[in-house]
């Protein structure tokens, strides 16, 4: 079984693929975490893709993200996840 853990550091946005990336540990290990700057806004009420505005989304939904990504992290063996709307909308 696999021990996952989120370290609580401030997600780094990244314009060019606009996302949100964010670490978790497996097992101990460092493993990238990202979510879409669209699941942001569909699923979890940003108002916009400017970097505040998905960060202050996150914020607040944090523990659910971070279900969703255990979830995915789970599924793929500890590899790095990409949480995008699609897969969000599947959890739900």
């Amino acid at each position: 079984m696999m021990h996952i853990t989120f370290p609580q550091e401030r997600p780094e946005y990244c314009g060019r693929d606009l996302v949100l990336a964010f670490p978790a540990k497996v097992n101990g290990e460092r493993v990238q975490c990202a979510i879409t700057a669209e699941a942001l806004e569909d699923h979890f009420g940003a108002a916009s893709l400017r970097e505040d505005d998905l960060i202050s989304a996150f914020d607040t939904h944090r523990h659910a993200i971070e279900h969703a990504a255990r979830r995915m992290l789970s599924e793929v063996g500890g590899k790095p996840v990409l949480l995008h709307s699609g897969y969000l909308r599947f959890c739900e």
